[in-house]
């Protein structure tokens, strides 16, 4: 058995449908579970729906315009989805008449986007000879907490999925799952939402559970990339990558798999495979515990724009503990996360990505220190053997020197596995094209 997941631009028209449907075709020996997230910017079109309805008007134009006529140029009938647009008119009403979103009732309107992409892929591949059967996550036992809009998964999933799929994946059952991500159903069977990254985590808690062979993540590049192919037109294919350089790229701005969603494969091994789905041939990247062959010194370039940098200089004679005690507390009182740091005794500089509004951070931490913030800045960050950072460093800052790039501040990650720049916004790209150059020659 293998778990194949695609993402909202892979099934966005009909076109892609049929395309990814080859592709699920291809592997139908494998056992596929497939699991989709809704279609193009349907989750977009719900959120629009749920702000008119606030204001008094309920429009599905949108949703239901891109999925009729999806359904037409596919030549298939899916019933199941005008009987799920009837539903969603009928949930807008009720906000149009409150005049109220809640967190819960957000849940239940975007999950409406995956529950029809399932029902128009599997209706698609039905038609094709291809026998399969729609679920929506909460069918085959994804039971999650009560915190809307970002649930966890209970533990109970590592029972109830198997006991869903077993039939399945022994050869009992042959029709192919098609399943919904990123949603799920509490304990009292209400719908909700897995948060940032929540399709990729149904993909690898189906994997892990059912101690799949592997999971799949189909994009539109040959795996994951020593950087980004549009900065960097010479990036290539990184054959193998471990769980941990994985969350620290995606992290740092890779557009992999999102840092949670890598749990529980982490608990079981479960090889996740980044698949291009333009090239079905490429073997793509694995990603594995540890790294079967040698280690390379540097695995990938990656970068974050638009970043803060927060300079805090103790302005008390407090001691390192009460300080930076202080400041972290601060942080947690705002609910404002730290990417990069680096401290001395009385002085801490760190960076956030945050779009909230950090005067009211600001004003605490400036209690008992001196504050500075200067905007507009990049991360640019090293995924690499930090066992050989002098060598790494050594090159790194000679090509930024020659080309007159200046770093401001660096950090080493805790995990051993990156090693983290700060630059201007504006020397963002030009910094990740000379560290490619100078590192992978």
């Amino acid at each position: 058995m293998i778990v194949m997941k695609f993402g909202g631009s892979s099934v966005a028209n009909a076109e892609r449908i049929r395309h990814v449907a080859t592709i699920i075709q291809a592997y139908r020996e494998s056992r596929p579970v497939v699991v989709l997230s809704a279609m193009g910017d349907t989750t977009d079109h719900l959120l629009e729906s749920a702000e008119l309805a606030v204001k008094g008007s309920v429009d599905i134009s949108k949703i239901e315009k891109l999925h009729r006529e999806t359904a037409v140029a596919l030549n298939i009938e899916v019933p199941e989805i005008d009987t799920l647009l009837k539903e969603l008119k009928t949930l807008l009403t009720g906000i149009s008449m409150l005049r109220e979103l809640t967190k819960r009732t957000r849940d239940y309107l975007v999950s409406f986007g995956e529950r029809m992409s399932v029902r128009m892929m599997s209706a698609y591949l039905n038609q094709q000879g291809t026998d399969t059967k729609f679920y929506d996550a909460w069918d085959i036992g994804m039971v999650s907490d009560s915190h809307y809009m970002s649930a966890e998964l209970l533990d109970d999933v590592w029972h109830t999925i198997p006991e869903h799929l077993n039939d399945y994946k022994i050869g009992k059952e042959n029709s192919i799952p098609i399943v919904t991500g990123f949603i799920a159903k509490d304990r009292n069977g209400i719908i909700t939402t897995l948060g940032r990254g929540g399709s990729d985590l149904s993909a690898t808690m189906i994997g892990a559970a059912m101690g799949a062979e592997e999971i799949q993540t189909w994009k539109d590049v040959d795996g994951i990339m020593t950087s980004d192919p549009r900065v960097v037109p010479d990036a290539r294919p990184v054959p193998e990558v471990t769980y941990e350089e994985a969350q620290e790229l995606a992290m740092f701005g890779a557009q992999v798999l999102h840092p949670r969603s890598m749990t529980p494969c982490r608990k079981t091994g479960t090889p996740v495979r980044v698949k291009n789905s333009y090239n079905i041939k490429s073997p793509g990247t694995i990603i594995v515990e540890g790294h079967t062959t040698e280690r390379p010194m540097v695995t990938a370039i990656t970068s974050i724009k638009n970043v803060t940098l927060i300079d805090i200089q103790s302005s008390r004679m407090l001691g390192a503990s009460g300080f930076l005690a202080h400041i972290f507390n601060q942080f947690l009182k705002w609910e404002v996360s730290i990417d990069v740091i680096a401290t001395s005794e009385v002085s801490v500089s760190l960076t956030v990505k945050t779009k909230k509004d950090l005067g009211g951070l600001m004003e605490d931490l400036r209690r008992v220190a001196e504050v500075h913030a200067k905007e507009d800045k990049a991360i640019v960050t090293v995924i690499c053997d930090v066992s050989k950072s002098s060598s790494i460093l050594a090159s790194a800052f000679a090509a930024l020197a020659s080309e007159g790039i200046n770093v401001q501040m660096i950090s080493q990650g805790a995990s051993k596995v990156n090693i983290s720049m700060l630059v201007e916004n504006s020397d963002a790209d030009r910094t990740v094209q000379v560290l490619h150059a100078a590192l992978f020659k």
